[in-house]
């Protein structure tokens, strides 16, 4: 099993920040609500929990060469 590295800050309520090997994103929203997160490799996720076993993700590569 090979090791990894995750690391997860609360800056300020509502918004936290995550540190791996290769990059770092933040993460904004709570726990009711959507989330938004945006990479530094720039990668941006949306999410939802829904009731039940439900959720919903979108992720979009905004990335520009």
């Amino acid at each position: 099993m090979p090791l990894t590295f995750r690391k997860s800050f609360r800056i300020l309520p509502g918004v936290r920040l995550n540190i791996n090997k290769k990059s770092w994103s933040i993460t904004t929203g709570g726990r009711n609500g959507p989330k938004q997160t945006r990479s530094s490799t720039g990668r941006r996720t949306t999410s939802m929990d829904l009731p039940g076993p439900f959720g919903w993700r979108k992720t979009t590569n905004t990335k520009r060469r």
